[in-house]
């Protein structure tokens, strides 16, 4: 019984003037490395052996790799006789390291897809780092190692929609994003727009029109500051 074919890695396009491009990894990585952080503030207090930590936000994920690009032992290469490649290691190599360029577009570079086998993962490429081995004998590149750096990419629709944010027992904060109004936030916390009187009168505002993007607002509790008593 044959061995099943071996599933190359890929990066897809997902936005953009090239949108839809699909670059296979010839030589799949031998390891990658995945990692994820949270930002906390420290805040320290007098008489205390260690500061209190308040949880700010999470990082983006970072996944990192090295991809391996070689015209001499890819046996599709344009140097085998086996079979010619119609884009040559230097065609190849402008398509990845393309995808640092600004899309005319977008005006930043775009969004992509990384597969290989069961992962996927939607980031833009935040590093690509390039060291060439050998050399044809007109001085292009022949064997180059890429060490890149992906970014996880989410869109701000996901960020606040996944995971939903609960209201809970204690007051929260939170940063007014984009052309956000008081009735939209509190339809998203509250689940009632008509709620937004409660954040209005914890936040000392007389007008509700008043916030502006990057502005903070305490969110009540509905149990204490609700007189209808109505908890969430």
């Amino acid at each position: 019984m044959g061995q099943p074919p071996l599933t190359k890695a890929t990066i897809t396009v997902l936005e953009g003037a090239h949108k839809g491009k699909i670059i296979t990894v010839l030589f799949n990585p031998t390891e990658y490395s995945f990692d994820r952080s949270n930002s906390f503030k420290a805040t320290s207090v007098p008489g205390l052996g260690a500061p209190l930590l308040q949880f700010v936000n999470g990082e983006s994920a970072q996944l990192s790799m090295d991809l391996f690009l070689d015209d001499y032992t890819d046996p599709r290469g344009p140097t085998s006789l086996q079979q010619k490649e119609d884009a040559p290691l230097r065609k190849r190599l402008e398509d990845l390291t393309s995808l640092l360029d600004i899309d005319r577009d977008l005006h930043a570079p775009p969004s992509v897809l990384f597969n290989w086998g069961t992962m996927l993962f939607t980031a833009v490429i935040e590093r690509i780092g390039r060291k060439v081995t050998m050399f044809h004998p007109d001085g292009a590149p022949a064997r180059v190692t890429l060490s890149v750096t992906f970014k996880e990419y989410r869109t701000l629709r996901n960020l606040v929609e996944d995971p939903r944010r609960e209201s809970s027992d204690k007051t929260k904060r939170r940063v007014v994003v984009g052309r956000e109004s008081l009735w939209l936030i509190a339809a998203r916390e509250y689940d009632d727009a008509g709620q937004w009187v409660c954040i209005a009168q914890a936040n000392d505002l007389d007008d509700p029109r008043e916030i502006r993007a990057g502005d903070w607002l305490e969110l009540p509790p509905l149990e204490i500051s609700n007189e209808t008593g109505r908890t969430l």
